[in-house]
């Protein structure tokens, strides 16, 4: 709605529903299961951005995401940005925000709203019960190619498209980018390259390396406990051993004073220097494949 843009320079992180009365967008919060959040939490501001709420049509469905871009710009890089478990949440909007900062459209679509809030959920355990385990891989495909149909048709250049994601969606990450031709580049932070294969999830990263259709940057760390280094060096030799060239130019760092979750300035798994040194490698390998 018009009113929606009008206020969203004003009120930053919060829109309108149709009678006017203000409620709480995408973003604009972190998710219950990760409070309190840690003192070191990035926040990054709104100068010189339109950023907030917007919809995707995915079909006759219409699916939240949260886009952060330059104010009165087009023809803009893109970078699709894929949540954790948590969904988009304010840590998801900071970093759409820092992408856009730095001149992209950046657009984190929100793919748990048909199975629920995932904001609302208080404890970890209860969110994969009854939220995550229920997303089919299908249905997250579908969202993210809707996705990057949206980010063409709104100010985006179509040539030069990219994707990251973290946890939950590093996974995702790999997935779309053996998927979809539009990609020119990812970077996966974190996401899980194997596991055994179910009716909603019938292949993981590895199974499917030969069709990758962009290299993929991916950052590990060395102490994580729920992706393994065995799994992480069985993906690089994976990638080796494949005949495809955008496999052959992808590339996997292990950062060895880290865990899961580095980048997560909101939470005690953070670690700085890894993250810093994440993101600097992030914005390389966009530059380098054509998509900055």
């Amino acid at each position: 709605m018009q009113l929606d843009a009008e206020v969203e320079s004003l009120v930053p992180g919060r829109s309108f529903d149709r009678r006017g009365f203000m409620k709480t967008a995408l973003g604009s919060a972190f998710a219950a299961a990760v409070l309190p959040v840690s003192a070191q939490t990035i926040h990054t501001d709104f100068n010189g951005l339109t950023a907030g709420e917007v919809t995707v049509p995915v079909g006759d469905f219409k699916m939240p995401a949260y886009r952060a871009q330059p104010q009165g710009r087009t023809q803009l890089p893109v970078v699709i940005v894929i949540s954790e478990i948590f969904g988009v949440h304010e840590y998801i909007a900071d970093i759409c925000r820092r992408f856009a900062k730095l001149g992209y459209l950046a657009i984190a679509p929100e793919l748990f709203v048909r199975q629920g809030d995932p904001q609302s959920i208080g404890t970890i355990a209860e969110l994969q019960e009854k939220i995550i385990s229920k997303v089919p891989d299908a249905q997250v495909t579908g969202d993210l190619d809707a996705t990057v149909a949206w980010a063409k048709q709104n100010g985006g250049d179509a040539a030069r498209i990219g994707i990251t994601g973290f946890c939950w969606g590093g996974r995702q990450t790999w997935l779309f980018a053996e998927h979809s031709p539009d990609i020119k580049a990812a970077v996966v932070w974190y996401g899980h390259v194997k596991g055994n294969p179910t009716a909603l999830q019938p292949a993981f990263p590895i199974d499917k390396v030969d069709d990758l259709k962009a290299p993929v940057l991916g950052m590990y760390g060395a102490k994580d406990t729920g992706i393994t280094q065995d799994a992480v060096n069985a993906m690089k030799q994976t990638l080796e051993k494949s005949r495809n060239p955008k496999a052959h130019a992808s590339r996997i760092i292990v950062y060895p004073n880290s865990g899961h979750a580095f980048h997560a300035d909101y939470r005690p798994s953070y670690v700085k220097a890894d993250a810093e040194d994440g993101w600097k490698k992030c914005l390389a390998w966009f530059k380098e494949h054509g998509v900055a």
